[in-house]
């Protein structure tokens, strides 16, 4: 196949197989209309780029339906406000104006004055509950089309902002030429997502589904904005979402790169996380990964205990449907969020079951499936004294 931004051959190297909308929450009465695609990932040598072959379009992904809202975790939240004031410390004035591209339900924008900043968010859901809150959401997705009436009213624009989106937009190339038009002369990108590095340490191969078209490193960041004209000058390590990178970016000579970044280059070499070996050794530890888990869960089940889930998350769908786990081995998932309480899985149909239901539950065996917030999650669960946590990645 051939690389989306340079045309570059890429080499396909793992097949998920068939695979639903991550965020395809569902209804009975919808089970035998079910989207799927083949769930396959490459890695472009030339870009050092870890990518899904074929992905649905994005309208079927982000919809007016949308089920996630960034307000629902507190410890997103609060991550937001720190990286609010990280942003106005270092990168912006009063008379500053920021551009956020998938904005989601405004909580990011929120921590900011909110005649100067505007947020683009293709899901209707959540970009309604943004307006309700007075922010300036714009229902659209961003791109080279859409950001032409914006440039005639706002003019240049001085940071341009995304967290866990960039990663979700097919066309690079557009997405970055877009990002030159609105930006500033000393403009600064800064943007976080999923980290290639964190994912191959701990196997967490449902950071790979629909939404996920890319899996940026820090040496395929520099390769891709390289070719528009930008450079990379720091990227700083977060918690998030079980490993992410935030990247901050200007065109070319004018700021000097931290010694940070420097240091995270040459450790990404050690590691050859630029290289497609890496790759292969990941596949061996995923396949791995899914034999393991299936012999758990059908231990546990052989002893005569039920398992239930706790969060129903994007993610899960590429767990549940690789490992072929449904509703005979796991009983239901437990979750707050009203959009899918009610509903079933992608491809598997287990129930969603109200999260106020798992306070009285007696299950003994629980699939942490939201595992990046769990130490959010064992603060709030600390009464459940006999209950046996475990994940994929155990």
């Amino acid at each position: 196949m051939k690389c989306r931004i340079d045309n570059s051959n890429c080499n396909e190297f793992l097949n998920f197989g068939r695979m639903p909308i991550a965020n395809g929450f569902c209804s009975k009465k919808d089970f035998n209309r079910e989207y799927f695609f083949d769930l396959k990932v490459a890695f472009n040598k030339k870009l050092s780029l870890f990518q899904l072959v074929k992905f649905p379009n994005p309208k079927k992904m982000f919809n007016k339906s949308y089920p996630f809202y960034t307000s629902s975790s507190f410890y997103m939240v609060n991550h937001f406000k720190k990286l609010s004031n990280f942003i106005k410390k270092n990168y912006m004035n009063k008379n500053s104006i920021l551009f956020e591209i998938g904005s989601n339900d405004g909580t990011f924008l929120k921590n900011f004055n909110k005649k100067k900043v505007y947020g683009f968010e293709p899901s209707k859901s959540v970009h309604l509950k943004a307006k309700k809150e007075g922010i300036n959401s714009i229902n659209k997705f961003f791109n080279s089309k859409n950001i032409k009436i914006l440039r005639k009213l706002y003019g240049k624009v001085d940071v341009i902002f995304g967290a866990n989106v960039f990663c979700h937009i097919p066309n690079q190339r557009d997405l970055i030429k877009s990002i030159d038009l609105m930006l500033s002369p000393n403009g600064t990108i800064i943007f976080e997502e999923p980290y290639l590095g964190s994912m191959y340490e701990k196997t967490s191969y449902d950071q790979i589904y629909d939404e996920h078209i890319y899996m940026f490193s820090i040496n395929s960041i520099i390769k891709i904005y390289d070719l528009f004209g930008f450079e990379l000058i720091d990227a700083i390590p977060q918690n998030t979402h079980g490993g992410s990178m935030r990247y901050i970016l200007k065109r070319k000579n004018i700021s000097k790169k931290s010694k940070r970044v420097k240091k995270l280059i040459k450790l990404e070499k050690i590691k050859k996380i630029d290289k497609f070996s890496a790759c292969l050794s990941f596949k061996k530890k995923v396949i791995k990964s899914r034999l393991n888990l299936r012999k758990r869960i059908l231990n546990i089940k052989k002893k005569g205990f039920q398992i239930c889930g706790y969060g129903a998350t994007s993610k899960s769908t590429t767990i549940l449907n690789f490992c072929k786990i449904n509703n005979n081995m796991i009983n239901c998932i437990f979750d707050t969020t009203k959009d899918k309480i009610g509903k079933f899985t992608p491809g598997t149909h287990i129930p969603i079951l109200n999260y106020n239901k798992f306070k009285g539950s007696h299950y003994k065996y629980v699939f942490l499936f939201a595992w990046n917030h769990r130490k959010e999650i064992m603060k709030k669960e600390k009464a459940r004294k006999n209950t046996k946590w475990f994940t994929h990645l155990d």
